[in-house]
C-alpha cells in the first residue's frame, strides 16, 4: 500500500512539473531575422496549437505566423506567433498581428538584442514550436532577466501543495488512524476469541475419543 501511495504521489508531481514548465512563461535573449506566415494543417484538438486570430474562422487549414531568430551561440529559435484567446492557458493574447509587426521592426537594427516570452516546447520530430506572447528590446545577450511572475506562481503552488498535505496529514489522524486502530483491536480480540474457540474444540475432541498429546 505505501508503494502504491508513493508512486501516485510520484506521478502526480511529475504531471504537475511536466505542466508547470510547459505553460509558464520562459525568456529568450535572442536577435530576430525575420518573420513568415505559413499555411498549417492542424488537427482538430491539437494540444500543442493555439487559436486563430480572434474574430477568424477556425478551420483545420489556416495561416500561422512564426518569428526568425538567433542566439548569441549561433543556434537558431523559432517560434510560432498565435493568439490564445480568451482560452486556456490564459496569456489573453490577442495582438498576434502586432507582435509580427514589432518583430519585423527589429530585423532592421542589425545589434538588437530581445528577449522573447513564450511558453511551450520546441519538439522538431512533431514540428511543435513554443508560442511567442512578448518580444522586448534588452541592452545585450547577458542581460539580467528576472523571473518574477514564475517566482510568485511557483511559491504560491508550493505553500497550497504543502497545505493540501498538512491537511491531509490532520485528517489523517483526527479520521482515520483511530477507525483503523478500532479495527486492528476487534481483530486481536476476535483472533484471541478464535483461538479460545480451538483450545476447548481441541479438548473436547480429545476427551471423546481418548487422545492424549505429549
Amino acid at each position: 500500500m505505501k508503494w502504491f501511495k508513493r508512486i501516485l504521489v510520484f506521478a502526480l508531481l511529475l504531471i504537475t512539473a511536466v505542466l508547470v514548465h510547459y505553460y509558464l512563461p520562459q525568456r529568450d535573449i535572442v536577435k530576430v531575422v525575420g518573420t513568415e506566415v505559413k499555411r498549417m494543417d492542424i488537427s482538430k484538438g491539437s494540444p500543442f496549437w493555439d487559436s486563430p486570430d480572434v474574430g477568424t474562422n477556425n478551420e483545420a487549414t489556416r495561416d500561422v505566423r512564426f518569428i526568425s531568430s538567433v542566439r548569441e551561440n549561433g543556434k537558431t529559435r523559432v517560434y510560432r506567433n498565435e493568439d490564445t484567446g480568451w482560452s486556456f492557458p490564459f496569456y489573453l493574447k490577442f495582438d498576434s498581428s502586432d507582435l509580427d509587426a514589432k518583430a519585423k521592426e527589429m530585423t532592421s537594427k542589425d545589434d538588437q538584442w530581445v528577449a522573447i516570452t513564450h511558453y511551450g516546447w520546441r519538439i522538431k520530430l512533431f514540428s511543435i514550436w513554443p508560442n511567442a506572447t512578448k518580444v522586448k528590446p534588452v541592452s545585450g545577450p547577458n542581460a539580467l532577466l528576472i523571473p518574477w511572475f514564475n517566482i510568485v506562481f511557483l511559491s504560491i503552488l508550493a505553500f497550497i501543495f504543502i497545505n493540501i498535505w498538512l491537511n491531509l496529514r490532520r485528517f489523517k489522524k483526527k479520521r482515520i488512524d483511530p477507525v483503523t486502530d478500532k479495527i486492528g483491536d476487534m481483530a486481536e480480540d476476535a483472533g484471541e476469541e478464535i483461538s479460545k474457540g480451538g483450545n476447548a474444540v481441541g479438548k473436547l475432541f480429545r476427551r471423546l475419543f481418548g487422545t492424549t498429546r505429549y
